[in-house]
């Protein structure tokens, strides 16, 4: 602990990697490429689950489990999709001892067994929508990964719809990337730009994909959530057919949609300082962590009964509390722990406190003694609360102050080179497919979308020099 991490501006690689480590966020597992999620970063991605599960259950959704399994003809039915996934399966050959007839594939997603099963389930346009979400597990194997990022395996939620018109479809695709939005802004204090991907970076198989898109503290971009209209593509692969109101057979219109535990690298990357982790309230493990401070043992009965009494009334008040009463470590290190951790606030409590009827509060967003106050013992609850919705709206205004800093319109190719390099470049785009390709090969830049909030106008292309009405984002990403 007392061996400082490297600092973000010095090497963001390895400030990371050392972070995710030495804040028990995760470990490396044995086989390569995988990832042990420790209790404290567990707690995290449960905190995620809630706050996604409480959205898709209010907008209809229901929660479903399917297996891992899945038959290797399920992926070969839809063209785009086994060539977007071939490269990533892992495919199980033996079984039980024995050579199984057909080869199964480790889940990568699950639009293929689900698209099975929504052929058996519907028939009628009584049986629809179906709204159903996921949460589990998917294996793709990369040949480069990092904790969180990009995992052999890692974990998700992943929704999946079928209706009986492209409009409900399309409907719905929308209405879960503001799902995501939401969630995005309003628990994890990160800003997003909603946008519609390209079609080089669409998904496999999908006639339309959204995206949220996030600058990390590195300023590249990171793809934080997804959302995909499938169209009728899987509907025909697997032959979801239901008979409409004038008894006639339509194919179904299909959607899916994830965030994954990538999300956590978000949370890291966005919030994160050279101290440590950088908690937004709504999902932190714990949102304030109590420190008992005493020298004599005379102190010490009266100090943990001041703590246990708080203890209780914040926890009365919903807030997450942790009390740190390990005696073979002193108040510093501990301090410097929680720091490292991320806790959004810290309570010191010592005799003159008890005394006085105060503690001395702490926010984790802003180090040192400029965060530290003295607050009466009345009302601390309260007070909390209200300090942790401060730090809340605090986190979100300084990322989308760092990410409009970096965020930089070019006129023409050469400056675009130059700003990727060092952040997002907004720009109008007419160019086509192959023009996208030789600019990521060119500069290591992607589209990462087409933003909704596009202002109206019209522009010259930075690439091209033709006039468009097509805004772009492009960045080097994750």
């Amino acid at each position: 602990m007392s061996e400082k991490l490297v600092p973000r501006s010095e090497d963001f690689n390895e400030w990371y990697n050392s972070l995710v480590l030495r804040a028990d966020l995760a470990d490396y597992g044995p086989v390569r490429g995988t990832m042990i999620v420790k209790p404290y970063g567990w707690a995290l991605w449960e905190n995620i689950q809630q706050g996604l599960d409480r959205r898709f259950k209010a907008t209809g959704h229901l929660n479903a489990g399917f297996p891992m399994f899945i038959p290797e003809s399920f992926i070969k039915r839809e063209a785009k999709h086994v060539e977007g996934f071939s490269p990533e399966l892992a495919i199980v050959t033996h079984a039980g001892g024995q050579e199984l007839e057909e080869p199964l594939v480790v889940r990568p997603t699950s639009e293929t067994i689900i698209g099975h099963s929504f052929a058996r389930w519907v028939q009628s346009y009584r049986d629809l929508p179906i709204l159903i979400n996921l949460w589990n597990s998917v294996v793709r194997w990369e040949l480069r990964t990092k904790l969180f990022l990009r995992t052999s395996e890692f974990y998700w939620q992943e929704g999946h719809t079928a209706h009986a018109t492209a409009e409900e479809a399309a409907f719905e695709t929308r209405q879960m990337l503001d799902v995501y939005t939401d969630f995005a802004v309003n628990d994890a204090a990160i800003p997003v730009i909603p946008g519609e991907k390209s079609e080089v970076e669409r998904f496999a198989g999908a006639d339309r994909t959204f995206t949220l898109e996030a600058m990390m503290g590195d300023r590249r971009a990171l793809q934080s959530a997804t959302s995909h209209n499938l169209g009728q593509n899987f509907a025909r692969a697997f032959d979801i057919k239901y008979l409409d109101t004038s008894n006639e057979l339509q194919y179904c219109w299909t959607t899916s949609w994830g965030l994954s535990t990538r999300f956590i690298g978000a949370i890291i990357m966005v919030h994160g300082d050279d101290q440590g982790l950088v908690m937004p309230p709504r999902l932190a493990p714990y949102q304030t962590v109590i420190v008992p401070i005493y020298r004599k043992d005379g102190e010490k009965g009266e100090v943990l009964a001041a703590v246990e009494r708080i203890r209780q009334s914040l926890t009365a008040a919903g807030v997450r509390v942790k009390v740190d009463d390990r005696d073979n470590l002193s108040p510093g290190y501990k301090f410097n722990d929680w720091e490292l951790r991320g806790v959004p606030t810290r309570i010191e409590i010592g005799p003159r406190d008890v005394a006085n009827h105060s503690v001395a509060l702490a926010r984790r967003d802003i180090p040192g003694r400029d965060g530290k106050q003295f607050v009466s013992q009345d009302g601390l609850a309260q007070t909390v609360q209200d300090l942790l919705a401060q730090i809340h709206h605090g986190m979100h205004a300084k990322a989308l102050a760092f990410r409009e800093a970096h965020t930089y319109e070019p006129a023409d190719y050469d400056s675009f080179k130059e700003v990727v390099q060092d952040g997002f470049a907004r720009v109008w785009w007419a160019g086509d497919n192959a023009d996208e390709q030789r600019v990521k090969e060119e500069t290591k830049a992607t589209i990462r979308c087409f933003p909704l909030d596009t202002p109206a106008g019209r522009g010259k292309c930075f690439y091209t020099g033709r006039e468009t009405d097509r805004l772009a984002i492009f960045a080097r990403a994750y």
